[in-house]
């Protein structure tokens, strides 16, 4: 049984930190290098992560620095940049591409908290989803007669625990981030 509490809590914390890589590519009006993280670049036919291509700073609150190791290469980034769907515009003067980070309309923050909402509930579903399955699992158990019936009562309050002790987690993590965007 424990095999399958570990591997239920597994499934349930990728879901988290899943949650947590998705929310840092959301902008919230504050210079992040999280935010380019999901940027590739097309380097000699294969896409590369632009942190990869070049030396990324946050100048102030609003700006981002890019300084490519390849000159040749900045227009590709800026492209990258641009086309991606950050809402960006880059600007290079040869050497360093500059980043602006402009301020979020009204308009644009709740769409970006309603995307975060879909997020988390997205990885709430993939809680529940390993809860149910690890629930299955200690049934077959029982039926197989491996476990007795209050094992497995038992073991559905644990994973009952771990679904909860992890929405909680992905709650505590969206108030935070809708905070962040809407607070600016």
């Amino acid at each position: 049984m424990k095999e399958i509490f570990r591997e239920v809590e597994l499934q349930m914390k990728h879901a988290v930190d899943h949650l947590h890589q998705e929310l840092k590519q959301l902008r919230t009006g504050r210079a992040s290098l999280a935010i380019l993280e999901g940027v590739t670049v097309d380097y000699y036919g294969t896409p590369t992560p632009v942190n990869q291509l070049c030396n990324l700073a946050v100048a102030d609150a609003t700006l981002i620095t890019a300084q490519p190791w390849d000159a040749t290469l900045i227009s590709a980034i800026e492209k990258a940049i641009l086309t991606s769907s950050l809402g960006l515009n880059p600007s290079n003067d040869g050497k360093i591409i500059r980043i602006p980070i402009p301020q979020l309309t009204e308009e644009r923050r709740r769409e970006l908290v309603r995307k975060a909402h879909d997020m988390a509930e997205n990885t709430r579903n993939s809680i529940r989803i390993a809860r149910r399955e690890g629930n299955d699992r200690l049934k077959k158990m029982e039926k197989a007669k491996e476990i007795s019936q209050d094992d497995e009562h038992g073991g559905h309050d644990e994973t009952q625990k771990l679904h909860d002790h992890y929405i909680g987690q992905v709650n505590t993590t969206l108030a935070t981030k809708e905070k962040d965007i809407l607070d600016f």
